[in-house]
């Protein structure tokens, strides 16, 4: 009967790949998880649009909607609760910030919807 043994090589290879995957398992969690914390604390504070359609205003006063996901943006420099984005309605880059429901008129919300940027977050 010969007995068969695995090379100690073999087995930190595979140690470190599961270690590899916890880790990525855990980076996935956490992000999961600032998105929907951060998304609700926009909630709280009257932005209804957190995670999705957002109205925001640029630095020069103008409104419009834009794609607001929490701890994500491919088009935006994130600066805490504010954005470094590109404004559709003057074409210049401004810092924006979301608008709280109960600032906006009627009229507002009109305008904002006239204007919306990329469909990227």
């Amino acid at each position: 009967m010969s007995t068969r043994t695995v090379p100690a090589s073999h087995l930190a290879a595979a140690d470190a790949g599961v270690l590899v995957g916890l880790v990525v398992l855990l980076a996935v969690v956490i992000v999961v998880l600032i998105a929907v914390l951060g998304s609700r604390a926009g909630r709280r504070r009257g932005y209804s649009g957190m995670g999705g359609d957002t109205i925001v205003r640029c630095s020069q006063g103008h409104l419009f909607t834009t794609l607001w996901v929490v701890g994500s943006s491919f088009k935006a420099v994130r600066l805490g609760y504010k954005r470094y984005q590109r404004c559709p309605v003057c074409e210049k880059w401004r810092i924006v910030v979301p608008v709280a429901d109960s600032e906006l008129t009627d009229e507002d919300r009109r305008t904002a919807a006239r204007h919306h940027d990329t469909r990227i977050p």
